[in-house]
């Protein structure tokens, strides 16, 4: 098991399009990811369910926690932190 904590620095958080784009991401790995939402908190959700993903509320500045599980988690781990950290979107300070 891997798991990394991430700050939200995306200015409207994990919204629709973001949210999406993450869940494409954990899609394409093999291990098994969860998301936590370690601010605002709630279930875990599936990393690879764009409803269980919306469902966790996460806005700029919560602190969320990944985990993966499986024979790729270290490069799921790195590629969603990666991913967290810009989403393609405005990234405040």
């Amino acid at each position: 098991m891997r798991s990394i904590e991430v700050e939200i620095r995306n200015e409207s958080g994990l919204h629709a399009r973001p949210a999406a784009a993450f869940v494409r991401a954990a899609a394409a790995c093999t291990s098994a990811i969860r998301l936590e939402n370690l601010t605002a908190p709630g279930p875990v959700a599936d990393a690879k369910s764009i409803v269980g993903v919306l469902s966790a509320g996460i806005e700029k500045g919560h602190l969320v926690r990944i985990e993966a599980v499986g024979a790729d988690e270290d490069q799921a781990v790195e590629t969603l932190r990666r991913l967290l950290a810009g989403l393609g979107e405005p990234v405040g300070p």
